[in-house]
Parts: structure tokens; C-alpha cells; sequence
């Protein structure tokens, strides 16, 4: 059987095509059509998903697989670039920019945020204080294993892998496994 994306990427021409007419209909079409089909979990289902965050998000690249059950809020701040896949169950809140490069996978269970809470002062509720927004980047070529929490404010440098159920905040270099809570270098990884 064929992976998803190798079938959305050899019938490209005919998701050019769609594309093209699909820009007559306004965004707040295609929001409320993302969510109608995000259970969904098939060819076609995948296929609007990627027709809804083309025509929605700030910009999103080409073979772009976001399966079942992925909650995206506020697509307007949301940069995907090329060859990307979302497993199921995945969480992006991208009200304070969120950037994706190219080759990324995104397994299943993961979040992904921009904004946290404000605490600073005790003697007001925490939820009365606001929120901040900083923006996260996730570099070309990174993989992101199951059940990881990618705060606000991250930067994963490319080529680096994120262990399952790895929490990271700040900058994260190029070519390290990380993992744990908070998240780590476990090694560098280099040619063999």
C-alpha cells in the first residue's frame, strides 16, 4: 500500500487544479470545512485537509499530510513548509506564530504552542494576568516522536530529533537527540 503523501504527491496536478478554483470561496469556508473533516480518516479526508490549510494558513508548501484529529487554532499564524506530515491526536496553537520547515514528521499525541500564561505577579489570578506570545520554529528535517510538548518560544534546529514525551523550551541546536522533562541533549548524532 502506498503511503498518503506519495499518492498526494503524484496526483499534484489535479490538487494544482483544485487549488486554483478553490480561492472563490472565502477562508471562514475552509475553517469550518477543516473541522467538519477532521475525523476522518482517509485519502479524501487528508486531501481536503490539505485543499482547507492551503487556502487558510499564513502559507503551507506542497505534500503536506495532516491525518485524523489534528486541532490547529488560529491558521493565520501558521507556516508549513514542504514534504510535512501531522499524525493523529496532534494540538498547535499558533496565535503567536508557529513555523514548520521542510521534512518535518510530527508524530501522533504532540503539542505545539506560541503562547503561555502570565504569573508574574501573585497577588492577581492567573487567569486574569494575560497571556504572552512567542514564537516557536521547528527547522527542516526534525523528527518529533510521540507525545511531545513543544513550548512557546522553542526553536528546534534542523536536523535534530525530539525523544517521545520530551517537554522543550528554548533553543534547541541542530543535529542533537533531546529528550525528557525538560528536555535535554541525549547526543549529537554525526556520520557514522
Amino acid at each position: 500500500m502506498k503511503r498518503k503523501r506519495e499518492i498526494l504527491n503524484r496526483y499534484s496536478w489535479i490538487i494544482k487544479l483544485v487549488l486554483k478554483f478553490s480561492k472563490l470561496l472565502p477562508k471562514r469556508f475552509y475553517i469550518i470545512l477543516y473541522k467538519i473533516i477532521m475525523p476522518h480518516n482517509n485519502f479524501f479526508a487528508i486531501f481536503i485537509r490539505y485543499i482547507c490549510l492551503k487556502n487558510v494558513a499564513k502559507r503551507c508548501g506542497d505534500n503536506v499530510a495532516v491525518f485524523p484529529n489534528v486541532y490547529i487554532f488560529n491558521f493565520d499564524m501558521l507556516i508549513i513548509g514542504n514534504n510535512v506530515s501531522i499524525h493523529p491526536m496532534c494540538y498547535i496553537q499558533a496565535s503567536g506564530g508557529i513555523t514548520i520547515g521542510n521534512d518535518v514528521s510530527i508524530a501522533h499525541g504532540t503539542t505545539i504552542l506560541s503562547e503561555e500564561h502570565i504569573f508574574s505577579d501573585v497577588d492577581t489570578n492567573i487567569k486574569d494576568q494575560g497571556r504572552k506570545y512567542e514564537k516557536t520554529k521547528i527547522e527542516n528535517n526534525v523528527w518529533i516522536a510521540a507525545g511531545c510538548r513543544i513550548l512557546a518560544g522553542t526553536t528546534i534546529g534542523t536536523g535534530s530529533v525530539v525523544a517521545a514525551g520530551a517537554v522543550t523550551k528554548g533553543q534547541i541546536k541542530s543535529n542533537v537527540i533531546i529528550g525528557g522533562v525538560p528536555a535535554k541533549v541525549i547526543r549529537e548524532r554525526k556520520k557514522e
